[in-house]
Parts: C-alpha cells; sequence; structure tokens
C-alpha cells in the first residue's frame, strides 16, 4: 500500500488482509484519505458488512462496528437515528447489498436515510469462493457458473444504482466509480459524505473492484477486466445528484 496512508487508517506493522491485487485495499485507503479531507474522523462511525467486508473491522481509527451479513446498513441508520450528527458509513459488498440485503438498501434508499452506502462490486462472492453474485456478468465464468453466466437461467447482471435512482428522492446522491481510478473515487465518496454532511440525505457509492484471486487473472488481465468489460456493464458516474440549494 505504501509508505503514503491516511491519517484515518490505524498504524500497524502488518499488511492489509486482503488477497494479493484484491481492489477493495485500494478503496479503502480512498475512503480513509476522503475522511481525512473532510476533517470528519472524530465524527464517523463505520460499519462493516460479512464478506470481504469484515477484513476491515480494525482498519479505521474511528468507531466501528461489524454486522452480521447483509445488516450493517439497518445498523448505521439505528446509529444515525441515536445520533444524528454522527458520520455514519456503511460498507458492503455486491451480495451484502445486492442479494441479502437488498430490502434494506431500497428501504433506506426510499426513506432518504442520511447515512452514507459504499458498496464494492467484484462480480462474485469472493470470500466463500467465488460464486455467482447478483453482479456477474453474462457469460462470466465462477465456481456455480463454470460454462458462464446464462441469461436465460439467471437474467442480467443487477445494476443496482440505477434501480435506487428510480426510487430517490431528489436529496439523494448515487454514483459508481472503480477503484482503479484513484482521484475519482476519492472525489466521488467526497461527494457522498458530503451529501451526508451537509443532512440532505441518503448516498451511495458503488465502487468497481478487482478480484484477481477467484477470476484467475494476473494483474494486467484483472485491470482489464474491470476497464474493459465490467465498465461496459456498469458505467461510471453520477447517476443520480441532490439538488443544488
Amino acid at each position: 500500500m505504501g509508505d503514503n496512508l491516511p491519517k484515518t487508517w490505524k498504524v500497524s506493522t502488518k499488511p492489509h488482509k486482503f488477497c494479493p491485487g484484491c481492489g477493495q485495499a485500494l478503496a479503502l485507503k480512498i475512503l480513509g484519505f476522503a475522511i481525512d479531507e473532510l476533517g470528519i474522523q472524530d465524527k464517523t462511525v463505520y460499519g462493516c458488512d460479512i464478506g470481504c467486508s469484515l477484513l476491515t473491522w480494525n482498519m479505521f481509527d474511528v468507531d466501528t462496528v461489524q454486522t452480521h451479513h447483509g445488516r450493517v446498513l439497518p445498523t448505521m441508520v439505528g446509529f444515525k437515528l441515536a445520533n444524528p450528527k454522527a458520520i455514519t458509513i456503511a460498507f458492503m459488498g455486491d451480495g451484502g447489498g445486492y442479494a441479502i440485503g437488498a430490502q434494506h438498501l431500497v428501504n433506506s434508499c426510499m426513506r432518504n436515510d442520511k447515512v452514507t452506502v459504499i458498496l464494492v462490486n467484484n462480480a462474485n462472492y469472493a470470500m466463500t469462493g467465488g460464486q455467482m453474485a447478483p453482479t456477474t456478468l453474462s457469460q462470466q465464468k465462477t465456481t456455480t457458473t463454470p460454462s458462464g453466466r446464462n441469461f436465460q437461467l439467471f437474467g442480467n447482471p443487477f445494476h443496482g444504482p440505477e434501480m435506487l435512482s428510480e426510487i430517490a428522492s431528489n436529496d439523494v446522491f448515487i454514483a459508481r466509480t472503480t477503484s482503479n481510478q484513484f482521484d475519482n473515487c476519492k472525489e466521488t465518496i467526497k461527494k457522498a459524505l458530503t451529501n451526508q454532511i451537509d443532512g440532505r440525505g441518503f448516498s451511495m457509492v458503488e465502487i468497481l473492484s478487482m478480484c484477481p484471486v477467484n477470476w484467475h487473472t494476473n494483474a494486467k488481465e484483472s485491470m482489464d477486466f474491470v476497464e474493459q468489460e465490467m465498465i461496459k456493464v456498469f458505467p461510471l458516474g453520477e447517476i443520480k445528484c441532490q439538488q443544488k440549494s
């Protein structure tokens, strides 16, 4: 990860616990810099889900809670209701957000809860062996789709930000970025957190991420899969932005 680390990260002599080449480590480093630059470390409450997300429970020097699978968002909504001045972040994977936790994501967006969701999309269930996830691409091979994801059996990949934008109020911020693009990812996360800081409402950033161990790809192939395949299916950009006052 280099010597240039966010102040928000806990000082440690050990490396992070993610697999080599995993994009989640980049996404979390970027989140740390965003918290630093916004000056909200002392106000932040960070919640992480089960899955690869649970490896972050001791990564940040902020108040942190690790929850059951798919339940991190309602937990962070509870924190926000108990302490409206807190900046609450719910960090999850595509399985935790779009499968087991989908009902919480939909209803939180509909209620316009003043929380920030950071959702990492690596197109598979990475922690448990690389099975098909809601976001697995058409024809993508996984341990449960060895011949590729079949549209007739499993339908299209799930587009969470686009779905949420259809049910959200005007005060939300919903966007998609990638951990491969450091500056864009950081600025997008900062906009999402600012939406909460300003008291506007719900915010969410989906971050496309590499998973070379389960994709069975080397470094270049992993980067190419994100930039050349995933972005075609999951376009980057601000999908729904808050109304400017």
